[in-house]
């Protein structure tokens, strides 16, 4: 059986689908997943994926594209060249699957599944709907196994990634925590003023710290790194990334891709989690992990790219003490 998995928004969200694509592999032949410019990186980290396919969608992300035929087209080639036999649609609560589901009909896909609340009349072969408040990986699972990918003996449900690399020429020899300060969006991040109130506590507590960051964040990584941080800013990809943070004794992180490859990799988290959308849904899975942020403040379940609220004190109230703590206590009950 040849199997295709589409998951079309973000690198966090695609990691997240990584225990459904597992299931999916188990019993397929050959798996694609199909996924955005900004989840094709975490999708190459992902046991059972033999081809990622890249497509920009007009329906998903914070600036999507023009509708454009050419383009649509060109899709729908791609996708009859496959020759696929099953495709599971792999969305979150407030997405539909439905759009994606009309172009893999069009492209004659025989048999296809998601979770869909609206009614999808002759789009979907399973429509499945998700129990209240899952997890994003279990609702996933859900649907996967809705279409008949139940998940594997022995599998543990957990988010993970291909094995990491050696990363020590770029870390240092020796124990040392991550400290990754950016977001997604401005909501989800704490301030670079507390963040570097983090860096100089963890240091004076004795820890080396590592600060991540991608290439649009270095002046924020140098910032917030100063003269006491290993500042990585721009220094890695999606792999070397993995390595960084599979190394970590813990990783510290808003709520946005890094913090979820952490888990991946099998790291605990400091999460930083703005309540703009429900902690039981997205927090790091499957690894210890210790949630500070005002969880009722007025921004719950806003899904807001920008806070709403004057101060963002969801998440700026929380300071670098707090984070201290956490990590320690976090340090302390990891396996030895």
């Amino acid at each position: 059986m040849r199997a295709l998995v589409v998951r079309l928004d973000g690198f966090g969200d695609v990691l997240l689908a990584g225990p459904a694509v597992r299931a999916v592999a188990a019993r397929s032949a050959h798996v694609t997943l199909l996924c955005g410019p900004c989840g094709a990186d975490a999708a190459r980290l992902l046991p059972g994926v033999d081809e990622v396919l890249v497509w920009e969608s007009p329906w998903e992300g914070f600036d999507p594209p023009p509708v454009d035929p050419a383009d649509i087209d060109a899709l729908l080639g791609r996708l009859r060249t496959g020759s696929y036999d099953t495709a599971l649609i792999l969305t979150s609560f407030h997405q539909s699957p439905l759009p994606t589901a009309l172009l893999l009909r069009l492209a004659g896909i025989g048999r296809i599944g998601a979770d869909s609340v609206d009614h999808p009349g002759r789009l979907l072969d399973v429509r499945h709907r998700r129990a209240a408040d899952r997890h994003e990986v279990e609702a996933a699972l859900d649907t996967a196994a809705a279409l008949g990918f139940p998940a594997p003996a022995g599998d543990d449900g957990r988010p993970r990634t291909l094995p990491p690399p050696d990363t020590a020429e770029l870390t240092g020899h020796g124990p040392y925590v991550v400290l990754h300060p950016g977001a997604s969006a401005p909501a989800r991040a704490w301030s670079p003023d507390r963040c570097e109130e983090a860096v100089a506590l963890l240091a004076d507590a004795g820890h080396r710290v590592v600060v991540t960051g991608g290439p649009d964040e270095t002046a924020l990584t140098r910032r917030v790194g100063g003269h006491v941080a290993v500042d990585l800013g721009g220094r890695t990809d999606a792999r070397t990334l993995a390595g960084v943070l599979h190394t970590a004794d813990v990783v510290i992180s808003a709520n946005t891709g890094p913090a979820h490859l952490a888990a991946a990799v099998g790291t605990p988290v400091v999460s930083l989690f703005a309540p703009v959308v429900p902690a039981g849904r997205w927090a790091p899975y499957g690894v210890p992990v210790i949630l500070l942020g005002d969880q009722s403040a007025p921004c719950a379940d806003t899904r807001a790219l920008t806070c709403p609220v004057p101060g963002h004190p969801c998440l700026d109230e929380v300071t670098g003490q707090d984070v201290v703590r956490a990590v320690h206590k976090l340090i302390q009950e990891r396996p030895s």
